[in-house]
């Protein structure tokens, strides 16, 4: 007994020592390693329950030990640093950010929380983690386990200062970071020096996890048997990464006023070369934008977040990446990233379709009611069989390369490359790790960088990634974002956010000025579409209205005229065209049409105006002989010198209360003031850009942060293209149906409403 006793000594001068909490480390390396140098020890130690060595983990809960390890005791701390602060979204020793601040019981304390610790910011090199890798990381447990909660931290000298936000919205816009992140000056160095995640329930028995040795499928046991331990019922599994249940896409909140830029990350481009078309992947906007040399945007794929199949209009995406033109088909492929999916948009045919990964909701009716179905999350789990050759599912693909056979899809932190059949679209292979990735596809990386050096320096210096460094290719994370295009070469800006053409005979360089903007039609996040219903029941947010009026009338026709005034230091970039705009009335009135003064009509218009159209039109049908036919030549009396914006619309009501929303996107851009030819201060300029699209109820989104951010940018800013939205509200009462003197007919009247709206 006494020589077992002995040995066991011995043994567990080999483990980790920890104390009121869990610590977890991977048990087959410190086995193997305990294995080498002392094999006869555990020869002689046969009785001893080797259970533990069996799991993927070891773990130890020692409370004799005398004093606490310093690793658990800043762990301890932490949590309750972090649970002290969740009902303050600041305080003296705290900020929050990229949380929304409608919903103040944004977690749940009684949840089960990863909390993701780490010095993000600082350059990987120095504090030895891939951010790419951590984020990569969490989006893969955020998918298969929906309710879980996530927590970012970050401890810093300051408390949200400047340079810490600015840091933090180009952090969020690479990664596309949806979680809340906590900053802190308190020092938790024991814990950030390297990334870790920190697993607890209700703040309690927390599991710390260091990311430079993670293996992925401890954690997930560890979360699995997390919620067996404490009955969690409410955390869904699912067996496929990229498959979700029906939910409002959560993005950024902390960068949401940045999407009224024209581009939001602008990640990859592709080109046609014999049709002469660019496509470019807006990613955080979740749209391809297809345009010709000259910048005229021609089309656009991606109607606002989600995973959809359909037309043009009505697809959606969750942040395209990489894209490669098949001129036989005419098709594009896309990565598309957040839904770990490839898809096909048929040009001809202007559809968007999944290629992969295949399941047999694809293969069933496309009828109104599998459509109903699906928009309500009312499909079943039988409805959803995933293919065989789905297992080695995509996880954040970015990269896509085309070989004679086959596509090479790559992760955008290098460590996971598939070999996708191009025929079959199956997974023939999967290359994990990050040397062998790059040695898979070297030759191909080295083709792109051949270009890229030739851009300017201040460019790629920005967007240089410290761990490709290390393997001497600094700039192979942009392969997917530069491209040739007749004599020039073409590459997306994510820092300016906008495109660069360099002429190859002349070395110089100049950006895409866009036009035909109307082709984009009004942004996603500006409508009131059917799904954000959901939003508004959850607490979300909901755009802030300009302008609020309400009339007494009586029953008839409604003339309604919008007269704008955008800011006396602003112009339009182009027209406003018929498709930025989104009218709606409810309740007892019906929208019979929508004019403006600056444009025709539209090619395009958005499939929910389409329906809601139908809806007035079935609602409020009546018989021919008492329709309203409205005059096509009607024009409007414009006054040459009033350089205000008009917007008509023309409206039936009907005893009772309506309402009156209207929508619009107006491009801007800073005017230029000819008069003073010295006028080049651009942080001037970055400042009044920031005041522009920040707007009052994002606080935590501040002025100077913005600027900083938008100050990295190396090009003129008044050439910068931006949004500045326009939500009008219009209640109307009217009253009964005067009575004409034979007191058996009504009378309609007809009303005319001027509103004058400032957007400065």
């Amino acid at each position: 007994m006494s020589l077992r006793h002995r040995h066991l000594r011995k043994f567990s001068s080999f483990l980790p020592h920890s104390s009121s909490g869990y610590h977890y480390q991977p048990s087959r390396r410190l086995l193997n390693s305990v294995a080498s140098s002392s094999s006869h020890l555990l020869q002689q130690c046969n009785g001893i329950d080797t259970r533990s060595s069996e799991r993927f983990s070891v773990s130890f809960r020692h409370s004799t030990t005398s004093q606490l390890s310093q690793v658990s005791l800043a762990e301890t701390q932490l949590l309750s640093f972090l649970k002290s602060a969740l009902d303050q979204l600041q305080g003296p020793n705290h900020c929050w950010l990229n949380k929304v601040d409608e919903n103040k019981e944004f977690l749940n304390k009684d949840g089960t929380f990863i909390v993701v610790a780490g010095r993000f910011f600082q350059n990987s090199e120095k504090v030895g983690c891939n951010p790419a890798v951590i984020f990569e990381k969490v989006k893969l447990l955020q998918q298969r386990f929906p309710s879980i909660q996530v927590i970012g931290f970050q401890d810093c000298s300051s408390v949200c200062s400047a340079d810490d936000r600015s840091q933090l919205i180009q952090l969020i816009m690479e990664e596309y970071i949806s979680f809340p992140v906590l900053f802190s000056n308190k020092n938790f160095s024991k814990l950030t020096e390297e990334a870790c995640f920190i697993l607890s329930k209700d703040f309690k028995n927390s599991l710390v996890f260091h990311e430079k040795d993670l293996d992925i499928a401890m954690l997930n046991k560890a979360i699995e048997e997390l919620s067996v331990q404490y009955h969690v019922n409410n955390i869904a599994l699912h067996k496929s990464s990229w498959s979700k249940e029906a939910e409002i896409i959560k993005e950024p909140h902390f960068c949401t006023v940045l999407q009224n830029l024209l581009l939001y990350f602008p990640a990859c481009i592709s080109t046609d070369e014999s049709g002469k078309r660019l496509f470019l992947s807006d990613s955080n906007h979740h749209r391809i934008i297809i345009f010709d040399g000259d910048g005229k945007i021609l089309d656009c794929i991606g109607s606002c977040p989600g995973f959809e199949d359909g037309e043009f209009e009505s697809a959606k995406l969750l942040r395209p990446a990489a894209s490669f033109y098949h001129e036989t088909e005419d098709c594009l492929y896309i990565v598309d990233s957040e839904n770990h999916a490839i898809r096909r948009a048929d040009l001809e045919r202007r559809v968007l379709e999944t290629v992969y990964p295949t399941s047999s909701i694809h293969k069933k009716s496309t009828g109104l009611w599998t459509w109903i179905r699906s928009k309500l999350g009312f499909t079943s789990d039988d409805d959803v069989k995933f293919e065989e050759h789905d297992s080695p599912s995509l996880m954040c693909p970015w990269h896509l390369i085309k070989t004679e056979d086959n596509f090479l899809i790559i992760s955008r932190s290098f460590e996971t490359l598939w070999v996708m059949d191009f025929e079959l679209g199956e997974v023939k292979e999967v290359v994990k790790g990050f040397p062998n990735t790059l040695e898979f596809c070297r030759h191909f990386i080295l083709e792109k960088v051949s270009l890229l050096k030739k851009m300017p320096d201040y460019l790629l210096q920005q967007q240089r990634d410290a761990n490709l460094a290390r393997e001497g290719l600094p700039y192979a994370g942009l392969i997917s974002c530069v491209t040739t295009f007749e004599n020039h070469i073409i590459m997306c800006d994510t820092v300016s956010q906008g495109v660069l053409k360099l002429n190859r005979e002349s070395g110089i360089s100049s950006s895409f000025q866009f036009s035909n903007l109307g082709m984009l039609g009004l942004p996603y996040w500006l409508s009131f579409p059917l799904e954000s219903f959901y939003a508004v029941a959850t607490g979300l947010s909901v755009r802030q209205t300009d302008h609020i009026q309400q009339f007494s009338l009586l029953p008839g026709r409604v003339d309604i005229r919008l007269s704008i005034d955008i800011p006396t230091d602003t112009e339009l970039v182009e027209p406003l065209h018929e498709s930025c705009i989104w009218c709606q009335a409810r309740g007892a009135a019906t929208e019979l049409s929508v004019v403006e003064n600056v444009a025709g009509s539209s090619e395009k218009v958005g499939v929910a105006q389409q329906w809601y159209d139908e809806l007035d039109n079935l609602a409020f049908w009546a018989p021919e002989s008492k329709l309203v036919v409205e005059d096509e030549n009607a024009t409007i009396d414009t006054n040459p010198e009033d350089e205000r914006m008009h917007i008509d619309c023309v409206v039936n009501t009907s005893p009772g209360t309506s309402e009156v929303i209207i929508y619009a996107a107006l491009y801007l851009k800073l005017r230029r003031n000819h008069a003073l030819q010295d006028d080049n201060d651009q942080e001037k300029f970055a400042a009044r850009i920031a005041n522009i699209l920040n707007p009052k109820e994002n606080e935590r989104f501040d002025g100077k942060s913005c600027t900083k951010f938008l100050l990295k940018s190396n090009r003129d800013l008044r050439d910068l293209f931006f949004i500045k939205p326009l939500h009008v509200r219009i209640k109307l009462n009217s009253q009964d149906h005067p009575k004409a003197d034979n007191s058996k007919d009504i009378v309609l009247t007809d009303s005319s409403l001027n509103i004058d709206v400032s957007l400065n």
